[in-house]
Order: structure tokens, then sequence, then C-alpha cells
């Protein structure tokens, strides 16, 4: 039976393929969601994939995903600096979590280097590009076997 996975990516990721294409890439939002459904698929993974700009939103899918998710795969964006509200909700999930940046955020601005939902993590993948979800997807599969 699949193991469901909720995807969830935080703000301005909506904008993938758009902003900043020298730091993010070329690759749609909507391409990285049907990438990870269909490869997770390979992986015995349902993969749903949710988006959003509204820091509340993710903690209520974070909740609903206490009843509804095996596992967890998250790039805040720009929350995982700033959101203690997430890593409360990510830390009241049984489930593993693993933590996506497209970029590698070690080497950026400083308030970059400090991500909340670290804390709470499994596994971080930074810097693999949109890779990073292939990434965790597979890592995911072998955690939950």
């Amino acid at each position: 039976m699949p193991h469901a996975i909720l995807l969830l990516n935080g703000p301005n990721l909506n904008l993938l393929g758009q902003r900043q294409p020298e730091i993010y890439g070329a690759t749609t939002l909507a391409d990285v969601e049907a990438d990870s459904v269909e490869f997770g698929r390979t992986l015995d993974l349902t993969v749903t994939a949710k988006q959003s700009n509204w820091e509340g939103q993710l903690v209520d899918w974070i909740q609903q995903a206490r009843q509804e998710a095996a596992g967890i795969v998250i790039n805040p964006g720009a929350y995982s600096h700033t959101s203690v509200a997430i890593l409360d909700a990510l830390n009241a999930f049984d489930g593993p979590v693993i933590e996506v940046h497209i970029s590698q955020i070690h080497k950026r601005e400083a308030f970059r280097h400090h991500s909340y939902v670290s804390h709470r993590a499994d596994t971080v993948i930074a810097g693999a590009g949109v890779h990073g979800y292939r990434l965790a997807l597979r890592h995911m599969a072998e955690t939950l076997a």
C-alpha cells in the first residue's frame, strides 16, 4: 500500500521559473509538482503537493497531515528563517520530515543560514536544485520502508 506524502512549498515558490532563475533555475512549480507526483508513484508513494504564501495555511496543512500523511517534504521558503509556528506544527507531526531548499542557503545571505524548520527536520537537502525534491522522495521511501 502506498505511503501518503505531503509535499509543501512556501512563499514565492509559486514563482519558480520566473523569480531569480540564476538562483532557482527555469523549472516551474507545476513542473516540480508533476514530477514529484510521478516519481513518487515509482517509489510507492502517493504525493499530494500544495503551495501557499500564507504561513497559517501551511500550519493548517501540517496539522491535517497528522491524520493523513506518513511523511512531509517541505520547502518552507523564507519561512525557514522566521516561522516558529511552522516549527511547532511540525513538532506535532509524528512521521519523518524532510526539508528541501533549491539553493544552497549556507552560501547565501547570513540571515538565510538559520532555519527553524531544521530543528525538526530528520533530513535537510540544500543546493541540489529542483532535483532535491527527488532526493527527498527517494530518502522518504527508504525511511518508510
